[in-house]
């Protein structure tokens, strides 16, 4: 990939506050997220080391997605301290740059977060979930029944709406979310 692209990316992208300020979907959960996270006061010497690199943040979103609810509050926290501009860029209306970004090589999952310096060289890349968040939803999933089976979309229903209500609450998942975007950077 180009830097000259990902700069132009990141310049079209919507500043966190305006795409957060248009939400249609989840705006509660993930406002509760972001004021109820601190990134642990420990991390100081990380942060700032972080800081020092001059990371700006792309990230590919929509506000319909319980993964993004539960994230971007994080990275947006952390992002803050380090001093990491952060703009959002809607996936279903740019999947020429989603498609850059594929989970598996064959997935649009998001959230995607992709930091970039100054000259705009990719310097990470995260998501859509740390690993232990993605263990909870496997094992979630696996007891659905399939689905061409008659409860399939009402159980699904159910999942999901389970999945907001422990994103919200479950704090664990908050620091496993900051330890996993922390350990690619």
């Amino acid at each position: 990939m180009e830097q000259l692209n990902l700069n132009n990316w990141f310049e079209k992208a919507i500043p966190a506050q305006d795409y957060i300020d248009s939400m249609k979907m989840n705006k509660e959960g993930l406002e509760h997220i972001y004021k109820t996270f601190a990134p642990p006061e420990e991390d100081e010497a990380f942060i700032n080391k972080t800081q020092e690199k001059q990371l700006r943040a792309i990230v590919l979103t929509e506000d319909w997605c319980g993964d993004a609810m539960l994230n971007i509050p994080i990275l947006l926290k952390f992002a803050e301290k380090a001093t990491i501009e952060t703009r959002m860029v809607l996936r279903d209306q740019n999947l020429e740059l989603m498609d850059q970004y594929l989970t598996n090589g064959k997935s649009r999952s998001i959230p995607i977060f992709i930091f970039i310096d100054k000259e705009g060289n990719e310097v990470a890349k995260w998501g859509p979930r740390a690993a232990e968040v993605q263990q909870f939803v496997d094992e979630s999933r696996s007891s659905l029944p399939p689905q061409d089976a008659d409860e399939y979309k009402e159980k699904a229903e159910a999942m999901y709406a389970s999945f907001q209500e422990t994103y919200q609450s479950n704090q664990d998942f908050w620091n496993y979310v900051y330890q996993s975007i922390k350990a690619v950077l």
